[in-house]
């Protein structure tokens, strides 16, 4: 099941992203607290961002962070991968707006096909030294096919 989630879901959807980072970069554990992210996700992305999330049944098991022309957040419980919960809520992001971009890890292959796989094209890499993580990213975009069309 797929909703917008309101302020009450922002300790899962903390719960969501710390969950998938830190398996993707495990050296980063413990970069923030729970609370850091509980706080993160309440004060900082509620109020600017349309967030999305992803059910398993009663458990949250994806998220999608986004505001015009940006996806601020995406992650997906590694356990529910592979599992078209990523595309869905991608879906969702791409119903609202002919543009989308994003950063993304390099050495997060996976997530690179996935974009890659759903139209999305490089911009730009960074040797990560302007991020929090000190990690090398990519920035992607997305543009629909009918942008521009009447």
């Amino acid at each position: 099941m797929l909703r917008r989630l309101e302020l009450d879901d922002m300790g899962q959807a903390a719960a969501v992203h710390r969950a998938a980072f830190d398996v993707m970069l495990p050296r980063l554990i413990g970069l923030h607290t729970v609370e850091e992210d509980r706080w993160f996700y309440r004060e900082r992305l509620f109020p600017v961002c349309q967030i999305w999330g992803s059910f398993d049944g009663q458990a949250l098991a994806g998220i999608i962070a986004f505001q015009r022309d940006w996806i601020d957040q995406f992650y997906v419980l590694p356990s529910h991968q592979g599992r078209g919960i990523g595309t869905a809520l991608l879906q969702v992001a791409q119903g609202e707006f002919d543009h989308l971009a994003l950063w993304t890890f390099q050495r997060n292959h996976r997530a690179r096909r996935f974009y890659e796989q759903r139209g999305f094209v490089e911009l730009e890499q960074t040797d990560g030294a302007h991020n929090e993580e000190n990690e090398p990213d990519v920035m992607y975009a997305w543009t629909s096919l009918d942008f521009g069309q009447s």
